[in-house]
């Protein structure tokens, strides 16, 4: 009774959508397919029959040579030279003694070498400045007289920020004061902005 109450109320749509899709059969197309009578009537174009023909190679090619060329009669019977025999023997390396250094290679040139009297000479290190200190303390103390110091109203007035309005209270920062326009420069100062002589050209 319920299940048929339920059915009842659900829409054409739904009843569609709840129904299994149906399965179907799995269609394979050969892959030999009719050709046409007039496919195989069918009279090919001269751009066609240009276009159908492979590229030729390109100037200057040449074919693949043979991995395994042939050896001439006169490499086959050469004699190596002693010269040539010493250098394809392998060279003769000593390894670090040590755990740490297995697989460190040192040449037999560099283990027997010494070095000479400047180079360990260069080699001890400094020693201190007689009049070395040392690195002082991050943490001092202070004096009684620091801490018991009271700061001075000028000094209060130097520690704290000055005031300045923003750009959008009226603060207008190109303003150059009165003092500033009425100040003469001393001798030094005019004698500073003078251009060196060096850089002066003459006419």
């Amino acid at each position: 009774m319920h299940n048929h109450i339920f059915i009842s109320d659900l829409t054409p749509r739904w009843l569609e959508l709840c129904r299994s899709k149906k399965s179907h059969a799995q269609i394979t197309v050969s892959p030999i397919w009719e050709v046409s009578r007039w496919a195989l009537e069918a009279i090919p174009s001269e751009r066609l029959c240009c276009l159908a023909q492979s590229r030729p190679p390109a100037a200057g090619w040449q074919p693949s040579r043979v991995l395994l060329a042939p050896l001439s009669r006169a490499v086959t019977s050469a004699v190596a030279t002693p010269r040539i025999c010493q250098l394809a023997q392998s060279k003769r390396r000593l390894l670090l003694e040590g755990p740490t250094h297995t697989s460190d290679i040192v040449p037999t040139s560099h283990k027997l070498c010494r070095a000479s009297a400047h180079i360990e000479l260069l080699a001890t290190p400094k020693h201190d400045h007689p009049n070395f200190i040392g690195e002082h303390s991050v943490y001092w103390p202070i004096s009684r007289a620091a801490r018991s110091a009271v700061a001075s109203k000028r000094l209060l007035e130097l520690s704290s920020p000055k005031e300045r309005k923003a750009l959008f209270e009226g603060y207008n920062p190109y303003i150059v004061s009165q003092a500033a326009c009425s100040a003469s420069a001393s001798p030094r100062i005019q004698q500073l902005c003078q251009p060196l002589p060096r850089k002066c050209s003459t006419k």
